[in-house]
């Protein structure tokens, strides 16, 4: 058998590992007990409480308010009455609420056969049903019927794992113009700013193209213009490093502070509203099999993202630059045109996820985007690209993203508190940059054996 090449192992799939041990991790934390309240927990439910109870009993339905409560409450009413059961009270509030609706009940003096709840209710009625039944004896008869419950984890659920990809779709996107600035070795500090800079742009010329009742048309112009903007940003940051030699840490610094106080001041320093709820579709809108439109998107650009850099030319390019600059131009490589190529992608890529955040709000605001440079680069560096240039993978990038967006939704689903989350954030970046380091040495060490 082959010897396993456990450094090149840890080097291909380290972070896609790490991600799966975060979400173990998360799951195991996070394990609770679940009562469901879907339309079909609904339906067995009422299956089961028609199946012990006569035909015409009296039941009452107790669900608690907000999430799935109302939902849950029309379907069990509705399947309860199918199965030919009269459904006395429906009740959608606090405990107060029902044990309101119960003293009520029993002041008719007709028999309560079932309470049917969801846990919530269920548990309130389990501690108080004996005691009004004292005062009220024609709800001593009364059974509680509740959802069949079983363990999962929280962190698993499927509108939490939803909420995670939908959170972190903009800074992934952006990633990818990050990765191919660092793998040529630079660094973009404006993209957060930029955000801001797009959805301020692009909700101003809505406004101006139609005013307080916009069109579809005026929706698509608007955001078109908020990317180009930030594209323009983009290609005149290429140029400040191509064509005057600023070091790109330093160019994108000024632009950084120049596109938030551009952003406040065309903004007046307020939210700019956007007059029609249809803007809303791309932040907030889920068209294809439940999915965010945020999501679909970030996963097509980043499939197109990584052709791009694995099957054409200027893939290639971007990873000659940054492996070693003069020997690539030397070797013919148009390296001022790769740098302006990706400095401008990157200012796109910024400015889409600007319209994608001012989407999501209906609004353009010169604070959005706030420290999102920081999270930016953080995925790129725990996705594996060198900040020293030279090597990275898109694929790479996108399981960084999900690293950050995991330990992010887990803290909060644990209940870190605030001021920590920023120190574990230091640290995965500060360790993802050690590990580049230390991968670094040891591919020079085993050079330096070699020879």
């Amino acid at each position: 058998m082959k010897n396993i090449d456990y450094a090149k192992l840890f080097s291909d799939y380290g972070t896609l590992f790490v991600l799966l041990l975060l979400c173990i991790g998360f799951s195991w934390k996070t394990l609770e007990e679940q009562s469901p309240t879907s339309a079909d927990a609904a339906q067995r439910l009422a299956k089961r409480i028609s199946d012990e109870l006569s035909s015409g009993s009296n039941v009452i339905v107790l669900t608690r308010q907000g999430g799935d409560g109302e939902s849950f409450a029309a379907a069990l009413k509705e399947n309860l009455t199918r199965a030919e059961l009269t459904v006395a009270q429906t009740v959608v509030g606090q405990p107060a609420d029902a044990r309101k609706a119960l003293v009520e009940y029993g002041e008719t003096g007709n028999e309560l056969a079932g309470i049917a709840a969801d846990k919530h209710m269920a548990d309130f009625c389990n501690d108080n049903l004996l005691k009004l039944a004292e005062v009220h004896p024609s709800l001593a008869k009364a059974k509680i019927y509740q959802p069949q419950s079983y363990r999962w984890p929280n962190f698993l659920k499927r509108n939490n794992l939803l909420n995670i990809m939908k959170q972190i779709s903009v800074v992934a996107i952006i990633a990818i113009g990050m990765t191919m600035i660092i793998i040529t070795a630079g660094i973009d500090l404006s993209v957060g700013s930029l955000i801001a800079f797009s959805g301020v742009i692009t909700a101003l010329a809505i406004r101006g193209l139609g005013g307080d009742d916009p069109t579809l048309g005026h929706l698509w112009l608007g955001s078109l213009a908020g990317i180009l903007v930030c594209g323009l940003v983009g290609l005149f940051t290429g140029g400040l490093v191509t064509l005057f030699g600023i070091p790109a840490f330093i160019a994108t610094l000024g632009i950084m502070f120049s596109a938030r106080g551009l952003a406040f001041i065309f903004a007046d320093s307020e939210p700019i509203a956007v007059g029609n709820e249809a803007f809303g579709w791309l932040g907030r809108g889920r068209d294809f099999l439940g999915l965010p439109n945020s999501v679909i998107l970030m996963l097509i650009l980043f499939a197109i993202a990584h052709v791009l850099m694995t099957r054409t030319s200027i893939g290639r390019y971007i990873y000659a630059v940054g492996g070693n600059l003069e020997a690539a131009r030397l070797s013919g490589v148009p390296v001022k045109w790769v740098l302006v190529f990706v400095y401008t992608l990157t200012g796109l890529l910024a400015g889409l996820g600007g319209v994608m955040e001012a989407s999501l709000h209906v609004t353009g605001d010169p604070k959005a985007g706030n420290l999102v440079e920081l999270q930016v680069i953080a995925a790129v560096v725990v996705g594996g690209t060198s900040l020293a240039g030279g090597q990275g993978k898109i694929l790479g990038t996108l399981i960084g993203a999900f690293i950050i967006g995991v330990i992010r939704n887990g803290m909060n689903l644990t209940g870190v508190e605030a001021h920590m989350q920023s120190v574990v954030y230091g640290a995965v970046i500060l360790i993802a940059v050690l590990i580049d380091r230390l991968k670094s040495q040891g591919i020079r060490l085993r050079k330096h054996s070699h020879s």
